[in-house]
Protein backbone atom coordinates (compact mmCIF):
# COMPACT_ATOMS: atom_id res chain seq x y z
CA UNK A 1 0.00 0.00 0.00
CA UNK A 2 1.61 3.34 -0.68
CA UNK A 3 0.05 6.94 -0.64
CA UNK A 4 0.44 8.76 -3.91
CA UNK A 5 0.53 12.95 -2.62
CA UNK A 6 1.05 14.14 -6.01
CA UNK A 7 0.93 13.16 -10.10
CA UNK A 8 4.11 13.36 -10.53
CA UNK A 9 4.74 10.12 -7.84
CA UNK A 10 2.21 8.22 -9.60
CA UNK A 11 4.50 6.23 -12.41
CA UNK A 12 7.12 5.27 -9.67
CA UNK A 13 4.93 4.14 -6.65
CA UNK A 14 2.82 2.18 -9.39
CA UNK A 15 5.61 0.29 -10.92
CA UNK A 16 7.15 0.11 -6.92
CA UNK A 17 3.79 -1.20 -6.05
CA UNK A 18 3.78 -4.28 -9.00
CA UNK A 19 7.01 -5.43 -8.13
CA UNK A 20 6.47 -5.98 -4.74
CA UNK A 21 3.10 -7.47 -5.40
CA UNK A 22 4.24 -9.80 -7.93
CA UNK A 23 7.03 -10.70 -5.93
CA UNK A 24 4.88 -11.52 -2.90
CA UNK A 25 1.60 -12.79 -4.15
CA UNK A 26 2.66 -13.37 -8.14
CA UNK A 27 -0.33 -11.14 -9.07
CA UNK A 28 0.79 -7.53 -9.72
CA UNK A 29 -2.86 -6.42 -10.29
CA UNK A 30 -3.48 -3.13 -8.30
CA UNK A 31 -6.57 -1.21 -6.21
CA UNK A 32 -6.53 2.22 -6.67
CA UNK A 33 -8.23 4.21 -3.93
CA UNK A 34 -9.12 7.63 -3.13
CA UNK A 35 -7.12 9.24 -0.27
CA UNK A 36 -9.33 10.44 2.13
CA UNK A 37 -7.84 12.99 4.77
CA UNK A 38 -8.21 14.11 7.19
CA UNK A 39 -10.58 11.31 7.85
CA UNK A 40 -12.90 9.92 10.81
CA UNK A 41 -14.00 6.84 11.45
CA UNK A 42 -17.27 6.13 12.18
CA UNK A 43 -19.31 3.12 12.16
CA UNK A 44 -22.90 2.06 12.63
CA UNK A 45 -24.16 -0.67 14.93
CA UNK A 46 -26.72 -3.12 13.18
CA UNK A 47 -28.82 -6.25 13.96
CA UNK A 48 -29.80 -8.21 10.85
CA UNK A 49 -32.80 -10.98 10.28
CA UNK A 50 -31.92 -12.73 7.40
CA UNK A 51 -34.71 -10.13 5.63
CA UNK A 52 -34.32 -6.83 6.98
CA UNK A 53 -31.76 -4.67 9.65
CA UNK A 54 -31.69 -2.10 11.73
CA UNK A 55 -29.66 0.36 12.80
CA UNK A 56 -29.20 0.94 16.38
CA UNK A 57 -26.82 3.68 16.58
CA UNK A 58 -22.77 5.03 15.15
CA UNK A 59 -19.52 5.24 17.22
CA UNK A 60 -16.78 7.58 16.72
CA UNK A 61 -13.62 5.89 16.43
CA UNK A 62 -11.23 7.70 14.62
CA UNK A 63 -8.72 8.00 17.82
CA UNK A 64 -6.19 4.85 16.96
CA UNK A 65 -2.50 3.69 17.32
CA UNK A 66 -1.08 1.14 14.46
CA UNK A 67 -4.85 1.30 12.92
CA UNK A 68 -6.17 -0.67 16.58
CA UNK A 69 -9.11 1.83 18.33
CA UNK A 70 -7.70 3.39 21.58
CA UNK A 71 -10.66 5.35 22.51
CA UNK A 72 -14.45 5.22 21.82
CA UNK A 73 -17.38 7.32 21.87
CA UNK A 74 -21.14 7.66 21.27
CA UNK A 75 -22.55 9.49 19.37
CA UNK A 76 -20.53 10.77 16.83
CA UNK A 77 -19.47 14.70 17.71
CA UNK A 78 -19.69 16.97 14.54
CA UNK A 79 -21.30 14.74 12.42
CA UNK A 80 -24.35 16.62 10.63
CA UNK A 81 -27.75 14.74 10.16
CA UNK A 82 -27.99 14.05 6.60
CA UNK A 83 -24.24 12.10 6.98
CA UNK A 84 -25.64 10.74 9.55
CA UNK A 85 -28.85 9.28 7.89
CA UNK A 86 -26.91 8.30 4.81
CA UNK A 87 -24.44 5.91 6.94
CA UNK A 88 -27.38 4.27 8.56
CA UNK A 89 -29.15 3.74 4.96
CA UNK A 90 -25.86 2.40 3.54
CA UNK A 91 -25.40 0.13 6.68
CA UNK A 92 -29.30 -1.54 6.45
CA UNK A 93 -28.47 -1.68 2.75
CA UNK A 94 -25.75 -3.59 2.64
CA UNK A 95 -26.92 -5.70 5.48
CA UNK A 96 -30.60 -6.56 3.92
CA UNK A 97 -29.05 -7.09 0.63
CA UNK A 98 -26.52 -9.59 2.12
CA UNK A 99 -29.31 -11.49 4.03
CA UNK A 100 -27.42 -10.77 7.11
CA UNK A 101 -28.69 -11.79 9.95
CA UNK A 102 -26.50 -11.52 13.31
CA UNK A 103 -25.18 -8.27 15.42
CA UNK A 104 -22.15 -6.87 13.24
CA UNK A 105 -20.81 -3.60 12.70
CA UNK A 106 -20.72 -1.40 8.92
CA UNK A 107 -17.56 0.83 8.96
CA UNK A 108 -16.55 3.79 7.25
CA UNK A 109 -14.12 6.82 6.99
CA UNK A 110 -15.56 10.03 6.71
CA UNK A 111 -14.62 13.09 5.51
CA UNK A 112 -14.22 16.65 5.88
CA UNK A 113 -17.21 17.20 3.64
CA UNK A 114 -19.26 14.87 4.98
CA UNK A 115 -18.87 12.19 2.20
CA UNK A 116 -18.07 8.35 3.64
CA UNK A 117 -16.73 5.49 2.01
CA UNK A 118 -17.06 1.89 3.13
CA UNK A 119 -14.23 0.42 4.59
CA UNK A 120 -15.74 -3.19 6.08
CA UNK A 121 -17.90 -5.04 8.04
CA UNK A 122 -17.14 -6.85 11.64
CA UNK A 123 -19.39 -9.72 11.50
CA UNK A 124 -19.52 -9.68 15.58
CA UNK A 125 -19.88 -7.56 18.03
CA UNK A 126 -17.24 -4.96 19.04
CA UNK A 127 -14.76 -4.16 21.70
CA UNK A 128 -16.91 -0.64 21.96
CA UNK A 129 -20.19 -2.11 21.70
CA UNK A 130 -20.65 -1.07 25.37
CA UNK A 131 -20.77 2.88 24.75
CA UNK A 132 -23.93 1.79 22.46
CA UNK A 133 -25.39 -0.03 24.83
CA UNK A 134 -24.70 3.03 27.54
CA UNK A 135 -26.66 5.23 25.13
CA UNK A 136 -29.42 3.28 23.13
CA UNK A 137 -30.08 0.63 26.30
CA UNK A 138 -29.86 -2.18 24.01
CA UNK A 139 -28.22 -5.43 25.21
CA UNK A 140 -26.68 -6.38 22.51
CA UNK A 141 -25.62 -9.77 23.50
CA UNK A 142 -29.07 -10.48 24.45
CA UNK A 143 -31.00 -9.14 21.19
CA UNK A 144 -28.15 -11.58 19.20
CA UNK A 145 -28.96 -14.45 20.72
CA UNK A 146 -32.79 -13.35 20.49
CA UNK A 147 -32.76 -13.23 17.13
CA UNK A 148 -30.77 -16.08 16.27
CA UNK A 149 -33.62 -17.59 18.01
CA UNK A 150 -36.04 -16.23 15.51
CA UNK A 151 -36.95 -13.25 17.68
CA UNK A 152 -38.15 -9.98 16.10
CA UNK A 153 -35.69 -7.14 15.62
CA UNK A 154 -35.58 -4.51 18.26
CA UNK A 155 -37.68 -1.04 17.12
CA UNK A 156 -34.39 2.03 17.21
CA UNK A 157 -34.51 4.32 19.65
CA UNK A 158 -33.09 7.65 20.12
CA UNK A 159 -30.17 8.01 21.81
CA UNK A 160 -29.55 9.28 25.47
CA UNK A 161 -26.96 10.88 26.86
CA UNK A 162 -23.16 10.09 26.15
CA UNK A 163 -20.69 7.46 26.50
CA UNK A 164 -17.15 6.73 26.09
CA UNK A 165 -14.75 4.50 26.09
CA UNK A 166 -11.12 3.80 26.78
CA UNK A 167 -8.97 0.70 26.33
CA UNK A 168 -6.40 0.27 28.85
CA UNK A 169 -3.37 -1.72 27.31
CA UNK A 170 -0.54 -3.38 29.03
CA UNK A 171 2.24 -1.24 26.93
CA UNK A 172 4.21 1.80 26.93
CA UNK A 173 3.38 4.50 24.68
CA UNK A 174 6.13 6.25 24.81
CA UNK A 175 8.07 3.63 23.50
CA UNK A 176 6.21 3.18 20.36
CA UNK A 177 3.33 0.86 22.01
CA UNK A 178 6.04 -1.88 23.26
CA UNK A 179 3.78 -4.31 25.09
CA UNK A 180 4.48 -4.97 28.42
CA UNK A 181 3.86 -8.10 30.75
CA UNK A 182 4.36 -8.93 34.32
CA UNK A 183 2.21 -9.84 38.16
CA UNK A 184 -0.28 -7.28 38.53
CA UNK A 185 0.97 -6.32 42.01
CA UNK A 186 -1.80 -4.32 43.18
CA UNK A 187 -5.27 -2.94 41.84
CA UNK A 188 -8.02 -1.21 42.31
CA UNK A 189 -11.12 -0.12 40.75
CA UNK A 190 -12.94 3.25 40.72
CA UNK A 191 -16.36 3.06 41.87
CA UNK A 192 -18.53 5.71 40.66
CA UNK A 193 -21.82 6.27 39.32
CA UNK A 194 -22.28 6.20 35.24
CA UNK A 195 -19.44 3.66 35.20
CA UNK A 196 -18.94 0.63 33.46
CA UNK A 197 -15.51 -1.91 33.64
CA UNK A 198 -15.60 -4.54 31.55
CA UNK A 199 -12.24 -6.34 33.02
CA UNK A 200 -10.96 -9.91 32.49
CA UNK A 201 -7.90 -9.14 35.17
CA UNK A 202 -7.15 -9.63 38.90
CA UNK A 203 -4.78 -8.85 41.20
CA UNK A 204 -2.12 -10.99 42.05
CA UNK A 205 -2.59 -12.51 38.06
CA UNK A 206 0.53 -12.26 35.42
CA UNK A 207 0.46 -10.32 32.64
CA UNK A 208 1.81 -12.63 30.04
CA UNK A 209 3.43 -11.19 26.35
CA UNK A 210 1.98 -13.88 24.04
CA UNK A 211 -1.90 -12.24 23.54
CA UNK A 212 -3.49 -8.99 23.08
CA UNK A 213 -2.43 -6.15 25.25
CA UNK A 214 -5.95 -5.28 26.08
CA UNK A 215 -6.50 -5.50 30.04
CA UNK A 216 -9.74 -3.77 30.38
CA UNK A 217 -11.85 -1.24 28.97
CA UNK A 218 -13.80 1.44 31.09
CA UNK A 219 -16.71 3.16 29.73
CA UNK A 220 -18.16 6.46 30.94
CA UNK A 221 -21.70 7.71 30.40
CA UNK A 222 -23.05 11.57 30.99
CA UNK A 223 -26.06 13.26 30.41
CA UNK A 224 -23.78 15.31 27.47
CA UNK A 225 -20.13 14.55 26.00
CA UNK A 226 -18.49 16.98 28.37
CA UNK A 227 -19.91 15.23 31.86
CA UNK A 228 -18.88 11.68 30.42
CA UNK A 229 -15.54 13.13 29.92
CA UNK A 230 -15.12 14.15 32.95
CA UNK A 231 -16.40 11.29 34.53
CA UNK A 232 -13.55 9.06 33.04
CA UNK A 233 -10.73 11.32 33.31
CA UNK A 234 -11.89 11.03 36.92
CA UNK A 235 -12.25 7.30 36.88
CA UNK A 236 -8.61 6.63 35.26
CA UNK A 237 -7.17 9.02 37.55
CA UNK A 238 -8.82 6.51 40.65
CA UNK A 239 -7.79 3.41 39.18
CA UNK A 240 -4.62 2.05 40.30
CA UNK A 241 -2.65 -0.34 39.19
CA UNK A 242 0.92 -1.33 39.80
CA UNK A 243 2.92 -4.07 37.71
CA UNK A 244 3.13 -3.87 33.98
CA UNK A 245 3.23 -0.82 32.52
CA UNK A 246 -0.32 0.54 31.16
CA UNK A 247 -1.20 3.79 28.57
CA UNK A 248 -3.26 4.98 31.54
CA UNK A 249 -1.59 8.55 31.93
CA UNK A 250 -1.73 8.31 27.86
CA UNK A 251 -5.76 8.08 27.96
CA UNK A 252 -5.53 10.74 30.09
CA UNK A 253 -3.43 13.04 28.38
CA UNK A 254 -5.65 12.10 25.24
CA UNK A 255 -8.93 13.01 27.24
CA UNK A 256 -7.62 16.24 28.53
CA UNK A 257 -6.68 17.23 25.16
CA UNK A 258 -7.70 20.56 23.07
CA UNK A 259 -8.46 18.52 20.51
CA UNK A 260 -10.29 15.82 21.90
CA UNK A 261 -12.81 18.39 24.21
CA UNK A 262 -13.65 19.99 20.75
CA UNK A 263 -13.80 16.84 19.16
CA UNK A 264 -11.56 17.19 16.43
CA UNK A 265 -10.07 14.27 16.09
CA UNK A 266 -8.74 11.95 12.50
CA UNK A 267 -7.53 8.54 12.12
CA UNK A 268 -4.12 10.59 11.79
CA UNK A 269 -4.50 12.35 15.25
CA UNK A 270 -2.68 10.18 17.49
CA UNK A 271 0.31 9.41 15.32
CA UNK A 272 0.80 13.37 14.29
CA UNK A 273 1.72 14.82 17.70
CA UNK A 274 4.29 13.66 19.67
CA UNK A 275 3.38 12.35 23.40
CA UNK A 276 5.90 13.27 26.04
CA UNK A 277 5.65 11.08 28.79
CA UNK A 278 4.51 12.70 32.35
CA UNK A 279 6.60 13.37 35.19
CA UNK A 280 4.92 11.15 38.33
CA UNK A 281 3.69 13.08 41.45
CA UNK A 282 6.09 13.78 44.46
CA UNK A 283 3.40 11.93 46.25
CA UNK A 284 3.01 8.83 43.88
CA UNK A 285 6.99 8.57 44.13
CA UNK A 286 7.15 8.95 47.81
CA UNK A 287 4.41 6.01 48.57
CA UNK A 288 5.78 3.63 45.73
CA UNK A 289 9.35 4.22 47.21
CA UNK A 290 7.70 3.47 50.97
CA UNK A 291 5.93 0.47 49.11
CA UNK A 292 9.43 -0.77 47.59
CA UNK A 293 10.78 -0.37 50.79
CA UNK A 294 9.02 -2.33 52.82
CA UNK A 295 8.70 -5.21 50.28
CA UNK A 296 12.82 -5.12 49.70
CA UNK A 297 14.68 -8.21 52.10
CA UNK A 298 15.14 -7.53 55.41
CA UNK A 299 18.13 -6.32 56.74
CA UNK A 300 20.84 -9.00 58.12
CA UNK A 301 21.37 -9.40 61.65
CA UNK A 302 24.83 -7.53 61.10
CA UNK A 303 23.53 -4.68 59.64
CA UNK A 304 24.54 -5.30 56.14
CA UNK A 305 22.22 -5.67 53.15
CA UNK A 306 21.69 -9.28 51.92
CA UNK A 307 23.14 -9.38 48.45
CA UNK A 308 21.11 -10.25 45.16
CA UNK A 309 21.07 -14.51 45.19
CA UNK A 310 19.26 -14.00 48.73
CA UNK A 311 15.65 -13.03 46.76
CA UNK A 312 15.85 -16.15 44.94
CA UNK A 313 14.26 -18.25 46.44
CA UNK A 314 14.89 -22.28 46.02
CA UNK A 315 17.28 -21.60 42.89
CA UNK A 316 20.68 -22.23 43.23
CA UNK A 317 23.51 -21.32 40.62
CA UNK A 318 24.67 -24.50 38.89
CA UNK A 319 22.53 -26.98 40.60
Amino acid sequence: MRLVPSRADLKEAHEAARREAKAAFADDRLILEKVVAPARHVEVQILGDGRTAVALGERECSLQRRYQKVIEEAPASRIGDAALQGLFNAAVLLAREAKYRSAGTVEFLVGPDGSFYFLEVNTRLQVEHAVTEMVWGLDLVQSQIAVAQGAALPAPVAPRGHAIEARLNAEDPYRDFLPQSGPILMLHWPQQPGLRIDAGIREGQRVPADYDSLLAKLIAWGPDREQARRRLVEALRELVLLGPMTNQSFLLQILESDDFRKGETYTTTLEERTWEKPALPDDVLSAARAWISLEAPARAQDGSVPGPWEGLGGFRVGG
